[in-house]
């Protein structure tokens, strides 16, 4: 780890936009984000009406800026905060939640491996009350099958060097669903993306999660992307696997939901019967 980080200064820019909507869970974010094992800086991008939503903001000591519209451009402006010393950076929902020291152990990687654009680890995805759902161990293979398969690397555990995020325009603020998966792509070429093996992360699974409720448009936006970066040969053969690619992608997410409704179930019962556990 760098020495900046053990004298306290911050090389660490963490963004959370939100549009204020759900209080508790952004106040677990930023709990996390603060519990980190080395300091970070945080940055909340937020419409001016979200009062709440600031005022948690400023209880755990961050910066707060207009939310421009749009979430790759709230990202945008987010990190746009970086100061010099700010080295690394990643953006997290308002119901994403970071392990302790996730920033730490990616942050040493990127010290010590130049070759290096990204690192990533486990996700572990978890029910409105915050109950393990699944991890997801995207492993070795998630960086070799991005550009034709299924994006297995997980977001809200990415750590990226500012530098190349700046290098490569950021994200594109035309995309909806998969401003992540561009971004990862664009990455890609300017040094590699590392699993770190641990968990790093946690996703809150629910039906207002953004690519959870709009799965088939997200789909097709990923396709898109896809073909942004294949080579004439790879865009002739794209139909080969994105048939299968999106059946499985389907597969997967009807399974997580099946999942969740038995958590919430699992959830309802107690509390309808006046048993311990809300």
């Amino acid at each position: 780890m760098t020495d900046d980080v053990y004298r306290g200064t911050p090389v660490c820019l963490l963004v959370v936009p939100t549009l204020g909507e759900r209080e508790a869970y952004l106040e677990e974010t930023l709990a996390s984000l603060r519990a980190q094992t080395v300091p970070v800086d945080i940055v909340v991008v937020t419409p001016r009406r979200a009062s709440a939503a600031r005022a948690l903001a400023y209880r755990f000591g961050a910066q707060v800026v207009d939310d421009p519209g749009g979430l790759s451009a709230a990202v945008n402006a987010g990190l746009a905060q970086a100061g010099p010393s700010h080295l690394y950076g990643n953006w997290l929902g308002d119901d994403d939640l970071l392990e302790p020291d996730a920033v730490e152990r990616s942050a040493a990687v990127l010290d010590k491996r130049p070759d290096v654009a990204l690192v990533f680890g486990h996700c572990t995805y978890v029910d409105g009350a915050g109950r393990p759902l699944w991890v997801s161990r995207a492993g070795r293979w998630a960086p070799a099958v991005l550009g034709w398969g299924p994006n297995l690397i997980p977001q809200p555990g990415m750590l990226f060097r500012l530098a190349d995020f700046v290098a490569v325009g950021g994200l594109d603020e035309s995309l909806r669903y998969t401003m992540d998966l561009d971004l990862l792509l664009r990455l890609k070429r300017r040094g590699r993306l590392e699993d770190l093996h641990v968990p790093v992360s946690r996703f809150r699974w629910h039906l207002d999660s953004l690519t959870v409720s709009d799965r088939r448009n997200s789909l097709a936006e990923a396709e898109q992307v896809k073909r942004r970066y294949l080579g004439p040969w790879g865009r002739h053969l794209r139909r080969l696997w994105e048939l299968p690619v999106r059946v499985a992608t389907y597969a997967a997410v009807h399974n997580m939901a099946r999942r969740g409704r038995r958590s919430d179930k699992h959830e309802a019962v107690p509390a309808a019967s006046g048993g311990a556990g809300s």
